[in-house]
């Protein structure tokens, strides 16, 4: 599917990019001829200015006897490609031909409306060795006709010739060029969609594949809690007990029932809370002006009273001075609960928990600590993804779900912070989450 989307792209990207650079060139191409076509027809102007200097015309009995000079074209076996005069051909104001040096015209008159300049093919003959002749070739000519005037009076018409080879050799290099540089070139705008198009792909990629693993681990979570409420559901529903055991086992299933709709319910809750804050969180909510303490006292009674149930020992430090940072109240002890919570279910009976404030480098820092059974070191990297858990078996005892962690990180990093983890397997874990200073410190007054 990606692929196949990542192939339209760099196709469509492909087929604009090229029909564009394909205009462009097209547009070159002609403005370029162009631009050489009037160079060429400006060189043959002063060629034929030159040429007509060499006109001798005279007024005799009321007509105008005009001699061309001999040479003054470069005409016939002598004629060269580089610009040269091929003919020059004197017409009368009449437009028949009086006299011409060069190749003969054929026909011998003209038309007085013909442009300027025109683009003929002539048969040109061929100089060969001992200045023999060979058989005659085709050849592309500029040809100019001017009219001469004399007293505001046209007296005849002057055309010359010059031969297009020098042009047509120029933009034939320039056509060769561009033909083999627009495929180069389309190649290259095909391979960089393509790469643009995995580019973009990647960030859907990804999504796609965090939402199928989220849809597959919720889905199997959500299977364990549910079988569970159904066999005990159907166990509390079998009348094969007597009196007395069937009240017993209706109270044990009911509790199994109530635990494992306590533990789908939490985890309905926290998958509510990442669907929720996929987005980017609201920025205004995470810009108040806040005192840390007042984030930790009610954490620090909270998790006192736990601990004295779960026979665990919970320690707090916290300063003197008010620590103020950006941030939302009830997000920020979300994050911290998640972490007292972790740091509760992963250590034994016995053990200690400490939670501490301070600050550090413009930061206030948060500190989570136990001594419980640790992290191994190759899990470390992978601890807050969603539904990673280091040990199933005793997430599932615990009901842990592996979303505390993700939700916590998530908390913090929409507050600019980050959090960090060390842990030695077997002797415990320490969290540590760090939020730039909003205001800096001040004493309570």
């Amino acid at each position: 599917m990606f692929n196949r989307s990542r192939l339209n792209l760099a196709h469509w990207f492909a087929l604009s990019m090229g029909s564009i650079f394909t205009l462009f060139t097209a547009g070159l191409y002609y403005l370029q001829a162009d631009d050489q076509l009037n160079t060429f027809d400006e060189n043959l102007y002063q060629k034929t200015k030159v040429a007509a200097t060499k006109v001798q015309h005279q007024l005799e009995q009321g007509q105008w006897q005009v001699k061309l000079q001999q040479g003054t074209p470069r005409s016939g076996r002598e004629a060269s490609p580089q610009n040269e005069l091929v003919y020059a051909r004197w017409y009368d104001a009449n437009g028949r031909l009086v006299q011409f040096t060069g190749l003969q015209p054929v026909p011998e008159q003209i038309t007085l409306n013909n442009p300027v300049f025109q683009t003929i093919r002539v048969s040109v003959p061929t100089a060969l060795a001992e200045g023999s002749l060979k058989e005659l070739e085709e050849r592309s000519l500029r040809q100019f006709t001017v009219p001469v005037k004399h007293n505001r009076v046209i007296i005849g018409y002057l055309q010359t010739a010059t031969p297009l080879a020098p042009l047509e050799a120029d933009l034939s290099r320039m056509l060769l060029m561009l033909t083999l540089g627009v495929p180069i070139t389309l190649g290259a705008i095909g391979l960089t969609g393509w790469a643009l198009g995995g580019m973009a792909m990647q960030p859907i990629r990804q999504s796609y594949d965090r939402l199928q693993r989220f849809t597959a681990d919720a889905s199997h979570e959500l299977r364990t809690p549910l079988a569970a409420i159904l066999s005990n559901v159907q166990v509390a529903m079998m009348p094969a007990f007597k009196a007395g055991e069937q009240a017993s086992e209706q109270q044990q299933c009911l509790a199994e029932v109530e635990k494992a709709a306590k533990s789908m319910g939490g985890l309905l809750d926290n998958l509510l809370f990442l669907a929720r804050h996929e987005a980017p969180m609201i920025t205004a909510t995470l810009n108040q002006k806040i005192d840390t303490l007042d984030v930790l006292y009610p954490l620090v009674n909270q998790y006192q009273n736990r601990a004295l149930q779960q026979e665990r020992t919970f320690t707090s430090h916290m300063p003197k001075q008010a620590i103020y940072i950006r941030a939302d109240t009830q997000l920020l002890q979300r994050s911290i609960a998640n972490l007292l919570d972790n740091a509760f279910k992963y250590t034994p009976s016995g053990g200690s928990i400490h939670l501490r404030c301070l600050t550090q480098s413009h930061h206030a820092v948060i500190q989570v600590e136990d001594n419980g059974v640790g992290i191994p070191e190759p899990d470390l990297p992978h601890i807050f993804d969603r539904f990673y858990r280091v040990d199933v078996a005793r997430s599932r005892q615990t009901g842990g779900f592996g979303l505390g962690l993700s939700i916590a990180q998530q908390i913090v990093q929409a507050h600019g912070g980050h959090i960090k983890v060390s842990s030695v397997l077997g002797q415990g874990t320490r969290f540590q989450i760090e939020i730039p200073l909003g205001y800096g410190r001040s004493k309570v007054s």
